[in-house]
């Protein structure tokens, strides 16, 4: 296994990923957690928290009594959400001490798919709940649904598909759970957690999936390249019908699955 974050923080593009991801998933995201009560002067962990959007949606509910901490092995696309109710934290969610043991709500997305030791992350978190606080994990799933043009009647889109085969390939090589998200509801009955619940959600096509893929298929070509999972003609063809917009795209499903602290 090589070690490494796969989608590093350090990428030029990872900042329009971010962005990408945020379109996508915040509404999504804060439609759950405004469902569980979040509000003001609630103590909420933001793990992995990579750009700001989710950790400025936390704050603005929390409101000046609350606290948000965001924490990341690399915030340095982050570092400008810091201040106010907001701390900016370099941290290792399965490796370094806890940053508290009584937070109100422990959120990551995205995150514990791509950490090796994700059942000691895991219980990390569920450890800095106080008793009654809400844990909510997002994850993906990619072999739940693996392609990147479910409707593939043409070359472009068969091509999309080998690429999004390629990505799960570096995803495999780096330790990455492939079916992590269908996990979620069973991990969090076993962490001990009440009151568990989990739904799905699968964005299919619009100028928002093609921006995340444009930049995730930027932060990867150098390893799909080296890896021989693709020739350079073909990630060239693949560039140039993402950019022309016509790929009705989508990603791996969002499994979000939310429990409570007894």
């Amino acid at each position: 296994m090589t070690d490494g974050y796969l989608l590093a923080n350090r990428y030029d593009a990872a900042a329009v990923r971010f962005g990408a991801l945020s379109e996508l998933f915040d509404e999504w995201t804060f439609d759950h957690l405004d469902a569980l009560g979040l509000g003001a002067g609630w103590r909420c962990w933001e793990v992995g928290v990579g750009g700001e959007a989710t950790s400025l949606g936390l704050a603005a509910r929390v409101g000046a009594s609350g606290r948000v901490l965001a924490t990341d092995i690399d915030v340095s696309k982050a570092a400008g959400v810091a201040g106010g109710v907001i701390e900016v934290l370099r941290h290792d969610v399965a490796a370094d001490p806890l940053p508290g043991l009584d937070f109100d709500l422990i959120h990551a997305r995205l995150v514990l798919v791509h950490v090796p030791d994700r059942e000691r992350a895991l219980a990390n978190m569920v450890a800095a709940l106080r008793p009654g606080g809400w844990l909510m994990i997002e994850d993906a799933d990619p072999l739940l649904q693996p392609l990147a043009c479910p409707d593939a009647v043409s070359d472009r889109e068969a091509l999309a598909n080998r690429v999004r085969d390629g990505f799960r390939a570096l995803l495999v090589e780096r330790g990455a759970d492939l079916k992590f998200g269908r996990k979620l509801p069973r991990l969090l009955r076993d962490a001990g957690l009440e009151d568990i619940r989990a739904e799905g959600f699968l964005p299919l096509g619009g100028p928002v999936m093609a921006r995340l893929e444009a930049a995730t298929t930027a932060m990867l070509a150098d390893q799909l390249l080296d890896k021989g999972l693709v020739t350079r003609t073909e990630l060239d063809a693949y560039e140039h019908a993402v950019a022309s917009g016509d790929l009705v795209l989508t990603t791996a499903p969002m499994i979000t699955a939310w429990g409570r602290k007894a």
